[in-house]
């Protein structure tokens, strides 16, 4: 198990607020499709594993969706095309994608998340927020010594888990967890923890935002708990004020009370700003699996669909399409998506010659589910990505 050490910052930095009785545990399951595969196929365990459609399979859109940590040591990443990856790891097993093991391996995670929760709240496949009313710090790292201890011998799954009073500090905190690993931030350490971290360690800041940063001197969370909350805001708007507040260690989020289902998102910034539509449109793709899935499993039906790309230069162009009456299952959602994205990019993408930063893709207008819709369209054409 992993604690955070208690490094000092460059100025005295006032505490986080308590919220007592209230803890996120941030569950974050490690190569999640490796791991899925490997455990129904242990002699891999210390193999090179790469999951995506394999070189020279014919597939356009050939990119790697999950690699072992083995496979990254060589370089390979998500989302990279599959012919670079098979050249900087030529011995490297290739298994090609399974989503229906993968959703219902994501069910069978929630059951177990809703043991030790409040509420459960999903961001993807492979990750989720529990929420958890342990009394103190040590009574929550114990509840996430249990949850991944339960998360391993029921399931044979790897995870990694960050626990604090506020959400994204618990996120971040299972990203310094990995692999496999427990990092536990109690709020009056909040700000102490994130001052050594480098700012691409904040979700949302993407390479841009972290070379714009660096460019005014400011390579670390503490530097940036430094800044005058004006210097940020007039280089990076509400966003500048947000970093600002969670530097000093007071992030800013809403209460749990207030987290109604009006919609339901899901995105991913690039390691690098990209110029080419496969790894894009398998992206959206990725991204509008996960999405399906947190909706099902939260029993939500949808009923419009938004794509939106963040681009190089930082601008933002999003498109929403009303699909005229509430829908469940995946077909739509995949469907529009796919169209949306395809609008954005030969309209302001391809002809306008601006790389791709973020993607997102939203669900809107969400209501309840009655009953389960069973169509013959239903299922998807799946292609995500995972980290």
């Amino acid at each position: 198990m992993l604690d955070p050490s208690s490094p000092t910052s460059g100025g005295p930095l006032a505490p986080a607020p308590s919220a007592p009785g209230t803890w996120f545990l941030y569950v974050d399951l490690d190569a999640y499709y490796v791991s899925c595969e490997v455990r129904d196929r242990p002699e891999l365990a210390d193999a090179r594993v790469i999951v995506g459609p394999p070189p020279g399979s014919g597939r356009a859109r050939g990119v790697v969706l999950s690699a072992s940590y083995a496979a990254r040591s060589t370089g390979v990443h998500s989302a990279m095309p599959a012919a670079i990856a098979a050249r900087l790891c030529p011995d490297a097993t290739w298994i090609p994608p399974d989503f229906a093991k993968y959703e219902r391996v994501s069910g069978e995670v929630r059951a177990v998340l809703a043991r030790h929760a409040v509420r459960v709240v999903p961001y993807g496949i492979d990750e989720a927020a529990v929420v958890s009313d342990a009394p103190d710090a040590a009574g929550a790292r114990d509840r996430a010594i249990r949850l991944q201890e339960e998360i391993r011998r029921e399931l044979r799954l790897p995870a990694s888990i960050g626990v604090s009073t506020s959400r994204v500090v618990a996120k971040i905190a299972s990203d310094r967890a990995k692999p496999a690993g427990i990092v536990v931030v109690p709020p009056d350490e909040v700000a102490a923890f994130l001052a050594p971290l480098p700012v691409r360690a904040i979700p949302g800041i993407g390479p841009k935002t972290e070379h714009l940063l660096r460019s005014k001197g400011i390579e670390t969370v503490g530097q940036l708990a430094a800044l005058r909350p004006s210097e940020l805001g007039r280089t990076l708007g509400s966003f500048g004020r947000e970093l600002h507040q969670l530097a000093r260690g007071h992030p800013t989020e809403g209460p749990i009370e207030s987290w109604e289902p009006h919609s339901r998102s899901a995105d991913r910034t690039f390691d690098v700003d990209m110029e080419d539509w496969d790894p894009v449109a398998a992206a959206v793709a990725e991204l509008a699996t996960d999405l399906s899935g947190v909706l099902d499993r939260e029993k939500l039906r949808y009923g419009a669909v938004g794509v939106a790309f963040r681009w190089a230069d930082f601008s933002r162009t999003q498109r929403i399409h009303s699909l005229g009456g509430a829908q469940e299952g995946p077909s739509a959602l995949h469907q529009e998506a796919a169209r949306l994205a395809r609008e954005l990019w030969e309209v302001d993408g391809a002809h306008g010659r601006r790389p791709v930063r973020t993607v997102s893709v939203r669900a809107e207008r969400l209501a309840p589910r009655r009953q389960q819709q069973r169509r013959l369209d239903d299922g998807p054409e799946r292609r995500p990505g995972e980290d």
